[in-house]
């Protein structure tokens, strides 16, 4: 028997999300968001959408909220015909492979079915986890998840800190900029492409609208725009001709590809202001000659000021060296990790709390230390040496061992010779 598929091409405004789906929502910056977002951008939009007869998500809850983010106004759809208990266990079906679940959402989902009359394992769990979510309903556990009750109590840091494992992660959209750093990014723009920093406009901040701004002719649009919508936006400003020099995240800034653009490999680490760190580069239409660069003072001055930001913010734990002849244990740990068998006899030390230098200054060893004879301090410093050679060897090792070496075909290798052209002349 052939079964054919009804798929349609239809507005994105036709389609809407199920209330009950037991899903957790992807938002931009969720390593799962990111991999769709990357594949469509790269591949265009090559896996359909399922959907009941009145628009209702069965599966592609997360591609269709990318597809949105991203500026699609359709999307082709599988479109099947079913009762909504039957659509409700397709869809725990259809999702079981990937993601997370919202625990509540999918207890609840899961006892629905499983009372309907239909066969709950149709959607992918077995008996025993039916029963198990069926049976954690009536707990007190549920309850509380369900109305949410996890206010904060002053206090309990550790209650506090558990509650912190279920607050909403750190996104990539509202990673918004420290002044400090912004200035020296806006400073070396001015510098390397000779522009007027009066010039500069900033059309992403909450409630903005950049496709509505009005650029003037000798604008440039230096700001750090939405992560995830950022292919739309290059787009949206090469078709207009509006300048920009736009922040990107570093592992993805070759993208927009069909734009003429270059690509700045700056690498800088920026802790912006809701805390998430994100290694950072730029895509730019300022540059007339290269495709693709690094920019070795770019990457300087955004470390000395995130640097600052981060000592300000961070309270500063002092760091200690002790002299040869002082052997501490969180030290020497480390060297048995490399193979050194670091031994001291019991008559070449003796077991101290402090160094006179720190008593005068209120300090002392943490956890004690050793105060070790000439030949202990010679074979101390023997063994921290070899195993500061081993780590270094195996690190080198570990990092050629994981390396996947790619060739160029005999295609490529042709549009390699005729890359560059005659620049004899």
């Amino acid at each position: 028997m052939n079964a054919k598929l009804n798929m349609q091409t239809v507005p994105l405004s036709w389609l809407r999300p199920a209330e009950y789906n037991p899903r957790e929502n992807l938002k931009p910056g969720d390593p799962e968001y990111e991999d769709i977002r990357a594949s469509i951008d790269s591949f265009d939009y090559v896996s359909p959408i399922i959907a009941n007869k009145d628009g209702t998500i069965i599966g592609g809850h997360q591609r269709f909220t990318v597809l949105k983010d991203l500026g699609y106004t359709e999307a082709d759809v599988v479109i099947v015909d079913k009762t909504k208990d039957e659509e409700a266990a397709l869809n725990v079906a259809l999702n079981k492979i990937s993601g997370r679940w919202d625990p509540v959402k999918l207890a609840q989902l899961i006892g629905r079915i499983d009372t309907s009359g239909l066969d709950a394992t149709l959607t992918g769990f077995d008996s025993s986890e039916i029963k198990k979510m069926v049976g954690a309903i009536n707990t007190d556990w549920f309850r509380d998840r369900e109305r949410n009750d996890t206010s904060r109590q002053e206090g309990n840091d550790a209650y506090n800190s558990f509650l912190d494992k279920f607050e909403p992660p750190k996104t990539t959209d509202d990673c918004y900029t420290p002044d400090n750093i912004y200035e020296v990014i806006a400073d070396w723009v001015a510098d390397e492409f000779g522009a007027d920093r009066h010039a500069f406009v900033r059309p992403f901040y909450p409630g903005g609208d950049y496709q509505n701004a009005e650029y003037q002719e000798n604008e440039i649009v230096v700001d750090n725009p939405p992560f995830s919508i950022l292919a739309q936006i290059i787009r949206f400003y090469c078709e207009n001709g509006v300048k920009f020099f736009l922040f990107a995240p570093s592992l993805t800034i070759i993208t927009a590809i069909d734009c003429d653009v270059t690509y700045i490999a700056a690498g800088a680490n920026i802790t912006y202001e809701n805390g998430a760190t994100v290694s950072t580069g730029f895509v730019t239409n300022l540059d007339s000659l290269f495709r693709f660069r690094t920019a070795p003072s770019l990457y300087a001055a955004i470390k000395v000021e995130n640097d600052r930001n981060l000592r300000e913010n961070t309270p500063e734990l002092p760091v200690y060296v002790y002299p040869d002849h002082v052997v501490i244990p969180s030290v020497a740990m480390k060297w048995g990790k490399y193979g050194q068998d670091f031994r001291v006899r019991k008559d070449d030390c003796v077991i101290i709390s402090e160094l006179d230098c720190q008593k005068e200054k209120g300090k002392a060893i943490y956890g004690k230390g050793l105060l070790l004879s000439e030949r202990a301090a010679a074979e101390k410093a023997a063994a921290e040496k070899a195993a500061a050679e081993k780590a270094a060897a195996e690190k080198a090792a570990a990092e050629k061992a994981a390396a996947e070496r790619w060739t160029l075909s005999e295609r490529e290798l042709e549009i390699v010779r005729e890359l560059g052209g005659d620049r004899s002349g």
